[in-house]
């Protein structure tokens, strides 16, 4: 590539340093179509005639068909993808291969490569929550009626359906799929024609470079990055979209969290599937939710790639720096993983069951209705403060006594305060408790079905 200018050939430890065609392949379609969108570029700034176009177009196809059959021989020696291809070109049909270089630099051809690549791959990660999210739906509908205790700082708080907590987590992946359109969005600009830094002296139109390459507005209008320098040292979208998998990444963790806890034994709320559970190589009686957590495990390597990329990128000086070329590793391993890991959950929680039962007996501790008891109170016109302290009188009475919250006497509950009156162990009905709990966001059956209803509504 430059040999014009040194005396001596890169040294093969630097070439082995330096090489990024070990990772960098996987880009090979979309740099011959950035390639091809360049030459028709070029026909129209009469750089290239239609026929030396034609071949161009046709030597392309042809390295794309042989790549894609295993048959393409990589050189370590041409460092990256874009001089695999170019080359290979080059040797096939000679000068014309050469000229596609023309008003353009690595620099912004591999940019306009990686963005046709995250925009790819934001539409597979959707493509792939779409489907874990109906499976939370169908789910979620399957088990309405199942009342398990919800919880805070892991204790038990206050009673809630399956069907709602799982929607909780509908809605993490929900927002995951906003934070994917908007790294898409991101990368929806054409670098394209910014050269090396200063784009190019040649009549080349990047606005038809972009349509060709679908780098357009939602009315079909070609959109092209503003300033060369910021286009081809950018990195934004690469981060964006890193951290996009990165929190997607989380939440996956916090849903396999309570999965793992939900099918100990000492939960026992729900079962996995065989399929997606493990034993032991010493105890038969195991039953291990390793796909759990290995979901727990990939959020850190998520973590890990956003770090890499902040990292990476936060002290280098405009424009394009060599340290740039390690951007690909961690953004190809997020996408990898990211796309196989919601896969992993929505095949475990395809075959998960409840254990209705199991649920209901530990959501039936009276405790998790205290809330609703001093609510009682306030409806009787008791200040919440004094309400909550007088319910908390009342559970340290029961914990002394060793019996169930609402089976204190009423003798000893006056003691707690002289409000519990008749009727006050009414409260102690989940019934009740859910019935009251209908308004938007709210546990209530009703309003849990609305959102069961408006949930499969937005996934059609």
């Amino acid at each position: 590539m430059w040999k014009g200018r040194f005396s001596k050939a890169t040294a093969d430890l630097v070439q082995q340093y330096g090489e990024s065609i070990s990772y960098d392949w996987r880009l090979y379609k979309h740099d011959i179509a950035g390639s091809i969108a360049h030459a028709r570029a070029q026909v129209s700034a009469k750089l290239l005639s239609s026929d030396e176009f034609a071949a161009i177009e046709k030597g392309l196809r042809e390295i794309e068909k042989e790549i894609e059959a295993g048959e393409f021989n990589f050189s370590i020696e041409l460092e990256d993808i874009h001089m695999n291809i170019e080359s290979a070109l080059t040797e096939r049909i000679g000068a014309p291969g050469a000229k596609l270089h023309t008003a353009r630099s690595r620099n912004d051809q591999v940019a306009t490569d990686v963005r046709l690549w995250i925009k790819d791959q934001c539409d597979a990660a959707d493509a792939a929550l779409v489907s874990l999210l109906k499976t939370l739906v169908k789910l979620a509908a399957a088990n309405a009626d199942v009342i398990l205790p919800g919880y805070t700082h892991l204790q038990r708080a206050q009673p809630v359906s399956a069907a709602h907590h799982l929607l909780a987590y509908a809605e993490m992946f929900g927002r995951d799929r906003t934070r994917l359109a908007a790294a898409k969005a991101s990368a929806n600009w054409c670098p394209l024609g910014s050269g090396a830094i200063a784009g190019t002296t040649l009549p080349i139109r990047r606005e038809v470079t972009a349509k060709l390459l679908g780098f357009v507005d939602a009315k079909g209008r070609p959109q092209v990055t503003r300033n060369s320098m910021d286009a081809v040292a950018d990195r934004d979208p690469t981060t964006e979209f890193c951290f996009a998998a990165a929190l997607c990444g989380v939440h996956l963790s916090r849903l396999a969290e309570d999965m793992v806890l939900w099918s100990s034994a000492e939960f026992g709320f729900a079962r996995m599937p065989d399929e997606f559970s493990t034993g032991s190589s010493l105890m038969p009686q195991k039953r291990n939710p390793d796909s759990m957590e290995l979901l727990r495990g990939k959020a850190a390597r998520f973590q890990a790639s956003l770090t890499h990329l902040l990292t990476l990128t936060k002290g280098l000086p405009l424009t394009y720096n060599r340290d740039l070329q390690d951007d690909k590793p961690p953004l190809f391993d997020a996408a990898d993983q990211l796309i196989l890991s919601v896969a992993v959950a929505d095949a475990t929680l395809a075959g998960t069951k409840f254990h209705k039962a199991r649920c209901l007996a530990a959501a039936s501790d009276p405790a998790l209705l205290a809330t609703d008891l001093a609510d009682w109170l306030v409806r009787k016109g008791m200040p919440f403060r004094h309400a909550h302290h007088a319910v908390g009188r009342l559970v340290a009475l029961a914990e002394k006594s060793g019996v169930p919250l609402d089976k204190v006497s009423d003798e000893a509950a006056l003691t707690a305060d002289k409000a519990f009156t008749k009727g006050w162990r009414e409260v102690f009905s989940l019934k009740r408790g859910f019935a009251a709990r209908e308004n938007t966001g709210m546990p209530g059956p009703k309003a849990v079905a609305r959102e069961i209803a408006r949930w499969k509504q937005s996934l059609r």
